[in-house]
C-alpha cells in the first residue's frame, strides 16, 4: 500500500494552501494507518476535509479568473464523487475499497500538487491574491480571459511559466 508523508517537495510557499495540504496528508497517512473499526469514521473526516480544501482552491480560482470548469476544478470534482462513493461502500460493510482509494491518493496527490496546485499558487502570488482576506492586491495582473486549462503550460494558453522559463 502506497503512503505519502509531507516532505519539502510538497510545499508551494503559499502557507494557507501548504497547511491544508499538509492536513491532508497528516489524516490521509490516519487512515491508512487506521484498524477496521476505525476506518470508516477516519475516512468521513479526511473526505469532508478534502471537500472543504477543494473548495477553498475552486474559490480562490474563481475569485483569480479561473474558469469553473478548468480541468483542475474537474479533477477535484471527480477525487471527492469517488471518495465519497468509498463512505457508501463502507457503510455497506466493504471496507477494501477506502484502503485501495487511500493508497491511490497517496500517489495521486503529490502529482496534482506539484502541477496543478503549484500552477495556482504561482498564479495567486502573481496577482497579489491574499488567501487568508480573498483580497486581489494586483489586480492589473489578472488575465484578461478565463483561464479554460489547469493554469500549466502544457494545458492552457495562459502559461503560469515566467516568460524567461517558458523561452528556456
Amino acid at each position: 500500500m502506497a503512503q505519502l508523508e509531507w516532505s519539502d517537495a510538497l510545499n508551494l510557499d503559499l502557507p494557507l494552501m501548504d497547511n491544508t495540504h499538509r492536513e491532508f496528508v497528516d489524516l490521509l497517512a490516519e487512515v491508512a494507518h487506521a484498524d477496521d473499526p476505525q476506518l470508516l469514521s477516519r475516512w468521513r473526516v479526511l473526505v469532508d476535509h478534502t471537500a472543504e480544501h477543494f473548495g477553498q482552491e475552486d474559490a480562490w480560482m474563481l475569485s483569480t479568473r479561473f474558469a469553473s470548469g478548468n480541468c483542475h476544478s474537474m479533477q477535484h470534482k471527480v477525487v471527492l464523487q469517488v471518495m465519497r462513493e468509498g463512505i457508501a461502500l463502507a457503510e455497506s460493510g466493504d471496507l477494501q475499497p477506502i484502503r485501495v482509494m487511500a493508497s491511490e491518493l497517496a500517489l495521486w496527490f503529490p502529482q496534482h500538487a506539484q502541477s496543478m496546485d503549484a500552477a495556482l499558487a504561482l498564479h495567486l502570488r502573481r496577482v497579489g491574491f491574499d488567501p487568508a482576506t480573498g483580497v486581489v492586491h494586483a489586480p492589473q495582473a489578472l488575465p484578461g480571459d478565463l483561464i479554460q486549462g489547469c493554469g500549466g503550460a502544457t494545458c492552457s494558453e495562459h502559461s503560469e511559466q515566467p516568460q524567461e522559463e517558458a523561452a528556456a
